[in-house]
């Protein structure tokens, strides 16, 4: 290679190297696994598994972002678990509002039902705004709250909570009774840590938590996850 050639070659590649953080969070929002431990993640959001069946917008990276309260709150979850062998695994957390207009949009295109089989088969795709299965505005996009369960840390298996994340249907309240009973303690034992620091349940969804005392409760952010 010429001299010149690897002059410039070297510049490409200083500048690359040099180039900072093009995004940068607001004030009061950490990336989680900068703070916690072997918290396992997994945005379904970011890819096709999920009710879409598509990635979904506002969703650029699998980054999963919370407020620093949240943060705290949940590596206290974590640090608990862990005494157990025990640890999270995350579905999502915030939630930019571009994300939540995607929804709005799939809701009303009535024939794209590709992940009804998996995610709704016993509601129409009409009814999720109206059965609170979906919002217009979300909770997540606070920062605040969190979709995740409990897993085996050795092996990485969840815990059988009688169902799947995002799973819209009377299976996935609290309050179901037609899962085994040692599903049944699974999701409370969920829920009472969960409780324990500073989180509470939503009834309809077992995996969804959000921070009592959050630090933006009347915001609705709409950064990118990245």
């Amino acid at each position: 290679m010429r001299p010149i050639q690897i002059l410039l070659a070297c510049l490409v590649f200083t500048k690359i190297l040099g180039q900072p953080r093009t995004s940068k969070l607001p004030e009061g929002f950490v990336y989680v696994t900068d703070k916690i431990d072997n918290i396992l993640v997994d945005l379904r959001y970011c890819g096709h598994h999920n009710f879409v069946g598509a990635p979904v917008d506002g969703y650029h990276e699998p980054k999963l972002i919370l407020t620093e309260k949240a943060t705290e709150a949940l590596q206290k979850v974590q640090q608990e678990l862990n005494g157990s062998g025990l640890g999270l695994k995350v579905f999502d957390g915030y939630r930019p509002q571009t994300a939540v207009n995607h929804f709005k949009r799939w809701a009303l295109q009535i024939n794209d039902t590709i992940a009804k089989p998996v995610f709704y088969p016993a509601i129409d795709k009409r009814l999720l705004f109206k059965e609170g299965y979906i919002a217009s505005r979300s909770g997540h996009s606070r920062g605040s709250t969190i979709d995740l369960t409990i897993i085996d840390l050795s092996s990485g298996v969840e815990m059988d909570m009688g169902g799947t994340f995002d799973f819209f249907g009377e299976k996935s309240g609290h309050v179901f009774k037609g899962i085994s009973k040692k599903q049944q303690e699974n999701r409370k034992f969920l829920k009472v840590i969960m409780q324990k620091h500073g989180f509470q349940p939503y009834d309809k969804e077992w995996w969804h938590y959000t921070l009592i005392d959050e630090s933006f409760p009347d915001t609705y952010f709409d950064f990118p996850v990245e």
